[in-house]
C-alpha cells in the first residue's frame, strides 16, 4: 500500500469545515498546527499594527488514491482555487513508521469499496 501527505494551509475559520469535508472524503486523522504566513501581497495596516489572520495547517497521512480524493473535495468545497482561500497540496509518502493499524484496515476498505 503506497502512502501520501495532504497538506491543507487555510484560514482559522475554514478548519472545521476542512476537517468535515477531509471526513467525509474519507480521510481518518488529522494533525492541527497553528501557523501564520507572509503572503507575496502586503497586508493591511490599522493604527500601525500589521493585520495577519491566524492560519491554520492541517496534515493527512491517506493513501495514494484517497489523497486525490480528498484533495479534489477539499478544492471544491473550500473554493480554494479563489485567491487567499487557501492551498492544499500532497508529497508521497516512500516509508511511513507508528501508523495506527485501524487506520490501514480503513483505507484497505475503501480500496475494496473504489474497485
Amino acid at each position: 500500500m503506497k502512502f501520501a501527505v495532504v497538506v491543507a494551509i487555510l484560514a482559522e475559520d475554514l478548519e472545521e469545515q476542512a476537517i468535515d469535508v477531509a471526513k467525509k472524503a474519507g480521510a481518518g486523522g488529522v494533525t492541527l498546527l497553528d501557523a501564520r504566513g507572509i503572503g507575496a501581497k502586503e497586508k493591511k495596516i490599522f493604527f500601525g499594527l500589521t493585520f495577519e489572520g491566524s492560519q491554520s495547517v492541517l496534515v493527512f497521512i491517506l493513501e495514494k488514491s484517497l489523497a486525490l480524493t480528498v484533495m479534489k473535495a477539499l478544492t471544491q468545497e473550500l473554493d480554494l482555487n479563489t485567491a487567499s482561500r487557501g492551498v492544499a497540496f500532497s508529497i508521497p509518502l516512500e516509508h511511513i513508521a507508528g501508523i495506527d493499524m485501524s487506520q490501514v484496515s480503513q483505507f484497505q476498505e475503501h480500496l475494496k469499496d473504489a474497485l
